[in-house]
């Protein structure tokens, strides 16, 4: 299954990534992709990037060597914030795409399973929202599956199957049958599901094939997936709401 968009990947902003804006692109230009995602971590994520870093995003590029840049962000769940994540709407109204996750030293490590619960279906209901990362990360912020799965088929947003989370070098693996449940249950449910990979460094841009090979075997056709094709990226992005700055960037 060959798929030519990656709506996850990080930068130098996010505090613990190690490459640039135009390494992730060229390295996805390389690797034959079409489009990706550049998702950040929010500003409650220890040396996560300030707003005003999202805010700035215009200037980068929306067309880089072939390869369609979405600024976009990897957004926390919040607990003290008024809409519930760590950026506020009117940053996040400005972002081509928003996801939203859970991460260590934000405010939900006691594994309080309905407390997480409750703080994602809050993010859910959020119309900005396009994407849930890393769902299935059990071991550290475990979820309600079924709750999630359909608060998500109906608000539209995205269940990500993350390839990194199937890394031995990741703190994810041990929950790994988690995410892998997750997936299967978004199958079964009609959720909109993407795979990303996680980079945080260029040369993982697009590095799917431990999530790919789990989305063949759970039944996943490339059709049901959303991060098949720029095209296809788009087209469920701009049925969702408008992007004012999805072409702010220009093509370089």
């Amino acid at each position: 299954m060959q798929l030519l968009a990656d709506l996850h990947t990080h930068t130098m902003a996010s505090g613990h990534g190690y490459s640039t804006v135009t390494e992730l692109a060229m390295a996805a230009r390389d690797r034959g992709l079409e489009l990706i995602a550049v998702c950040d971590h929010g500003p409650s994520v220890p040396q996560g990037a300030h707003p005003w870093y999202f805010w700035n995003f215009k200037v980068v590029p929306s067309i880089l060597g072939g390869v369609r840049i979405l600024k976009g962000c990897e957004a926390n769940v919040s607990p003290t914030s008024e809409n519930g994540i760590d950026l506020p709407d009117e940053i996040l109204a400005m972002l081509d795409f928003v996801a939203v996750g859970f991460h260590p030293l934000t405010g939900f490590d006691e594994r309080d399973r309905a407390r997480n619960t409750r703080a994602l279906l809050r993010v859910l209901a959020n119309p900005l929202v396009d994407m849930i990362t890393h769902p299935g990360n059990e071991d550290e912020f475990p979820l309600e599956l079924e709750t999630v799965v359909t608060a998500a088929v109906d608000r539209g947003v995205i269940l990500e199957l993350n390839d990194h989370s199937f890394s031995a070098t990741s703190g994810r693996s041990t929950s790994a049958a988690r995410e892998r449940e997750f997936a299967q249950a978004a199958l079964a449910a009609g959720a909109s599901v993407a795979i990303g990979s996680d980079a945080h460094y260029h040369l993982h841009v697009g590095r799917f094939d431990a999530a790919v090979a789990i989305a063949e075997e759970l039944g996943f056709t490339r059709e049901r997936l959303v991060n098949r094709d720029a095209a296809s990226v788009l087209e469920f992005l701009l049925a969702r709401r408008e992007r004012p700055r999805l072409d702010a960037g220009g093509e370089w």
